[in-house]
């Protein structure tokens, strides 16, 4: 019997056993190796195809490729022509425009310089205007700081009032008919004194407007300064219509309503909106507040009272004029009539000679034809005359 060598899955294996199961594994080992590398060279051959056939594919690739860069390298070629010939014909566009701005702008350029001299020359008579201009407003504002001046101080500001006054009255009347500071009866002096035509008593102008009290009132801001000044400006606005009151009305020397004179429109109108008491009281003491256009036209009424005096203190010398005027036109009116009789005579006797002149040419005519007629005969005689 045969030595058993080892158990397994339930059974003994003997030695020849285990040789046979040794070279069956082994069998199966190899035919598991052989398939193993069957299988390897399989697919080693089909990467081979694989590789042949992307190498082949490679190659079509290559060649479309190399086709593909003939064909843009024939296209760049015709490019590079073409955009040879379009980069001188834009240059060539270009060169032109560049000369046609050139030109443009040389001839803008130009016509700048010339607007801009122009223009410098324009704002240097400007500028020398507007120097002329300073200098004047610089001796406008002299003339402003000198005019407050005036009207800080109270003479001045009287000063100031009289010759507004003087001068409206100046303007308006002849010299004879005013008189500036004249002395009254009473040995008061007014302003002014107005001579009234007619032999009627003079008008008494004052022109004292207490300017002081009106600026205090200007000049008030808290309610307690505006009632302060208020009832300053109409104590002291009575107190001087008072005075002018007393001492400027004589009967027979002068009016018996007086002028008081406000140097500006703005306080005058302001006095009558919110001062009407005083106003009123002025009137009732005949004292007439009046401003530079009142006073103008009160000047200019006064100016046509003289001038009607004055017509008819010459009315006999006028109504000898008219006489001597209606004299001369009578004068006048023969002289015409007899020109008119000369002129008829003219036409007749320029008729009469139309007649002569129209008979002289009827017989010229009539005789012109009695030539035709004898120059025909004439000529009829000669064609009889034998040859």
């Amino acid at each position: 019997m045969e030595q058993v060598l080892f158990s397994a899955f339930g059974r003994d294996f003997t030695s020849t056993e285990t040789v046979l199961l040794f070279l069956a594994t082994l069998l199966v080992l190899s035919i598991a190796a052989i398939i193993t590398i069957m299988r390897a060279n399989r697919r080693r051959q089909d990467d081979a195809i694989a590789l042949a056939q992307r190498n082949a594919e490679m190659e079509r690739h290559m060649a479309d490729l190399m086709r593909v860069q003939s064909e843009m390298t024939g296209r760049m070629h015709t490019m590079s022509e073409i955009f040879g010939s379009r980069t001188s014909d834009l240059a060539r566009l270009l060169t032109e425009r560049i000369e046609g701005a050139s030109h443009r702008t040389n001839q803008s350029v130009n016509e700048t310089r010339v607007k801009t001299e122009e223009s410098l020359s324009k704002l240097n008579e400007r500028l020398a205007v507007i120097d002329r201009a300073q200098s004047t407003i610089a001796e406008l504002s002299t003339e402003v700081v000198s005019l407050r001046d005036i009207l800080a101080n109270k003479q001045s500001r009287g000063a100031f009032g009289q010759g507004r006054m003087e001068a409206i009255v100046a303007d308006g009347l002849p010299a004879a008919s005013f008189n500036f500071q004249a002395t009254l009866s009473n040995n008061n002096r007014p302003d002014c004194l107005v001579t009234l035509p007619n032999d009627a008593p003079n008008l008494v102008i004052d022109a004292k407007f207490p300017l002081e009290a009106w600026q205090r009132l200007q000049a008030a801001e808290s309610p307690e300064e505006i009632k302060q000044a208020i009832a300053s400006f109409r104590n002291d606005m009575k107190v001087h219509i008072k005075a002018i009151s007393e001492k400027y009305f004589i009967p027979g020397e002068t009016h018996d309503t007086a002028f008081l004179f406000v140097p500006s429109e703005a306080i005058f109108a302001d006095i009558h909106e919110r001062f009407e008491d005083i106003v009123q009281q002025a009137l009732r003491q005949r004292v007439v507040i009046v401003s530079p256009s009142l006073l103008m036209l009160s000047i200019q009424v006064v100016q046509a009272l003289l001038r009607d005096v004055k017509m008819r203190e010459q009315a006999h010398i006028i109504q000898q004029e008219v006489s001597n005027l209606l004299t001369d036109v009578g004068r006048l009116s023969d002289r015409v009539l007899k020109l008119q009789s000369h002129f008829q005579q003219a036409n007749k006797d320029v008729e009469q000679i139309l007649i002569s002149t129209g008979k002289v040419t009827k017989r010229s005519e009539r005789i012109e034809q009695m030539d035709f007629e004898d120059r025909d005969s004439n000529e009829d005689k000669t064609k009889q005359l034998p040859l």
